[in-house]
């Protein structure tokens, strides 16, 4: 214990840890309050007390991927289609305005519906409102990417999941890994912020498979890191498996911080889900982004990732209020600015 409290302390420093440290301290739950109180003062010294909002609008669930732990995966039957037109994506994206945010996230299915000319038009028209827009829209060539950026779009968030080769294949069946990785290399070519992740707790994940993960965000130089427990969805193949955990999720998270200390870190959604302050703990432990829901009711019940998802009942409004208050109650205060990743020396 006394090594890996040292290895922790010295990352604080530092910002490096090798595979085994960081494998030994994801074993290690006695180090955790230590890790976490590590993760916070390197979050406080590189990117400060501010929490920036993000606001997240889920245009469209239908999907041409099978992924085993999703509910929007193509062949799930029980899912309640939807998908909004261009006038519906505008209003939303108006409406985050209106609630200060200086960012959107436009998340969706892979929906083929929305090819580049359409997609293109989508985010020309959401930079003309001055506001920094955050794409989550799946595996596109390098043509589209380029495309995307050339229309203004900032941010991509794509998240690898698990750099497990093996388990990322036994997990999206007719999807290449080498493919996600052409990806993330582009976007980077492009110059976009990129954003990846990875599910905690998938079934036959290692705590050595976490370690690589983790040290791929690093070799990566990502720009912002979204992760959070893996919940098991019905009509999924997964949907028996036993689920991860918070703590798990933010010790992953809270390395994370230490390696890459001047990054955006969200804390999600699932973590909220799995326990009612989830996204306090995330933010006491290396996080300072969270990305509130814009998106209408209706939709947003349909928009099953995961069940049980933390705000389905709350307005746009209301979620903002409660998330806001929540932040203020750590002493933390919500950014003004558009919060890019401010690379610190």
């Amino acid at each position: 214990m006394t090594d890996l409290i040292s290895s922790i302390k010295q990352a604080e420093i530092t910002h490096s840890l090798t595979e085994s440290e960081i494998t030994s301290i994801l074993k290690d739950d006695t180090v955790n309050e230590i890790l976490f109180d590590s993760a916070d003062k390197v979050r406080k010294k590189y990117v400060g007390n501010e929490v920036h909002l993000r606001g997240l609008i889920e245009f469209s669930n239908i999907c041409r991927c099978n992924c085993c732990y999703c509910g929007l995966r193509k062949d799930n039957s029980t899912a309640q289609r939807y998908r909004m037109t261009f006038d519906e994506i505008i209003l939303l994206a108006k409406k985050a305005k209106d609630f200060g945010y200086k960012t959107v996230v436009l998340q969706s299915g892979e929906d083929a519906f929305f090819d580049t000319d359409k997609m293109c038009k989508v985010i020309t028209s959401i930079k003309t409102l001055g506001l920094a827009l955050t794409l989550s829209i799946g595996e596109k060539s390098y043509e589209d990417y380029k495309a995307y950026k050339d229309a203004g779009a900032d941010r991509y968030l794509l998240r690898i999941e698990t750099t497990d080769k093996n388990l990322y294949q036994k997990l999206h069946p007719s999807m290449s890994f080498e493919n996600r990785i052409r990806c993330l290399n582009d976007l980077k070519t492009l110059g976009f912020e990129v954003g990846t992740g990875c599910l905690v707790g998938l079934p036959a994940q290692s705590d050595k498979s976490l370690a690589r993960d983790i040290l791929f965000f690093k070799k990566l130089d990502a720009d912002m890191i979204g992760l959070g427990p893996f919940i098991p969805c019905p009509k999924t193949p997964l949907q028996n498996e036993k689920g991860g955990t918070l703590i798990k999720a933010l010790k992953v998270m809270a390395l994370t911080r230490l390696l890459l200390p001047d990054i955006n870190i969200p804390a999600t959604t699932a973590m909220e889900t799995l326990q009612e302050n989830g996204r306090l703990l995330a933010l006491q432990s290396g996080a300072n982004v969270v990305m509130p829901n814009v998106t209408d009711e209706e939709c947003k019940q349909k928009y099953t990732i995961y069940p049980g998802k933390a705000g389905l009942n709350n307005t746009a409004q209301e979620y903002k209020n409660s998330i806001v208050k929540k932040i203020e109650s750590l002493g933390r205060t919500i950014s003004q600015d558009y919060g890019f990743h401010k690379k610190r020396v």
